[in-house]
This record gives C-alpha cells, structure tokens and sequence, in this order.
C-alpha cells in the first residue's frame, strides 16, 4: 500500500477549507434567493415536470391572506401555490409549499456544486498563501547572528 504524501494531505485541507469558506456563504445566499424568487412564473416552469401531470400547464397563484408573528399579531402577506391547470382550465394538482422547499434545496444543491468547484480553482492560490505566510512565521521566528 502506497503512503500519502505530506503534500496530498496539506492540498486535502486547503481544499476543505476553501470549500467550507465558499459555502458557508453561498448556501446561505442561494436559500435567501430561492425563498425570495419561490413565487416567479419561471420557477412554476421550472419544477412543472415534476408536479403537474403531461397535460397540464404550471401556473403561479398567488392570493392576499394574513399572517400571526411571534407576538400574535396578524400582518397582510402573499401566498404563493402551484396549480397544474388541464386544457379546460381546471385545476387538477396543487402543491402549497412543497415547490418553495424543492427550489431552496435544488438552489443550494447548485451552490455547494459551485463551492466545490471554485474550491478546486482556488485551492491552489490558497495553498500558496498560506505557505507564504507560515514560511514569513517561520522567518520571523529564528533568531539571527
């Protein structure tokens, strides 16, 4: 069995840490935009295939209702729901709140994809940073003659 070089294991944390770096705010970012864009028509297009039966259209509905806050008083919001609508025009599925879920979590999905991919691009740079900097540490501390 081959050893593990030194260097393999330094690049695997560089790499870990990047990529903990990146996502600990991409994913956060890509929840906030999904939970704001959760209500476009073009999500409605978007997870259609997956909620609505072959010959039915994804439409977006929205309608005005209230909401209590953590001190029970109601305050006017939107509602969004997914109506899969037959060519009559009858609704025949609806998804209430399951479609914002799948969206949130299918856009932090892309999000830690990219953290991992930019971790790669960027992994090399950091580990050179880093080096540089513990090399500088290292300088610093040896006294001189």
């Amino acid at each position: 069995m081959k050893k593990i070089s030194t260097g393999t294991i330094s690049g695997c944390l560089v790499w870990g840490l990047v990529f903990f770096l990146l996502s600990s705010c991409l994913t956060p970012a890509a929840m906030m935009i999904g939970g704001f864009t959760s209500g476009a028509d073009f999500v409605a297009k978007f997870l259609g295939p997956v909620y609505c039966p072959k010959n039915a259209t994804p439409e977006m509905y929205s309608y005005e209702t209230t909401s209590t806050d953590e001190n029970g008083f109601s305050h006017p919001v939107t509602a969004y729901e997914l109506h899969c609508v037959d060519s009559s025009g009858k609704v025949v599925n609806t998804s209430l709140i399951s479609f914002a879920f799948l969206w949130i979590g299918i856009l932090s999905a892309v999000s830690l994809i990219l953290s991992g991919i930019l971790a790669f691009a960027l992994a090399a740079p950091a580990g050179i940073l880093i080096g540089r900097m513990l090399n500088k540490n290292k300088k610093d501390t040896i006294p001189s003659l």
